[in-house]
């Protein structure tokens, strides 16, 4: 699922009052953090994360290799935070975002 710049947009404004739900930090991306994201996602659809500075991955490195693991979208890369969006299968707050 690719993101029409208009529904990126919506999604990055909609990301910008939200906090950071994880941080990534010295720790590899390992199967356990993998496994609270998929369980935030599924809640949220649309999270905001963080990579700490003594993290061996930068914010781009991280955000491709969940986009991965995940199945999800990122919407955008600032500094060291990054959005990750996966849309629900059911009804969805961001429902208008992709009405066609």
């Amino acid at each position: 699922m690719a993101l029409t710049s208009k529904q990126r947009a919506a999604l990055r404004s909609a990301a910008n009052t939200i906090d950071p739900v994880f941080q990534i930090g010295k720790g590899e991306i390992d199967e356990t953090l993998i496994q609270g994201l998929a369980d935030c996602i599924a809640a949220r659809e649309l999270i905001k994360i963080k990579v700490l500075e003594n993290s061996e991955y930068s914010a781009r490195e991280a955000a491709d290799t969940l986009c991965e693991a995940l199945d999800c979208e990122c919407v955008q890369v600032i500094g060291r935070k990054f959005v990750l969006f996966k849309k629900k299968k059911k009804e969805s707050a961001f429902d208008a975002v992709f009405a066609k």
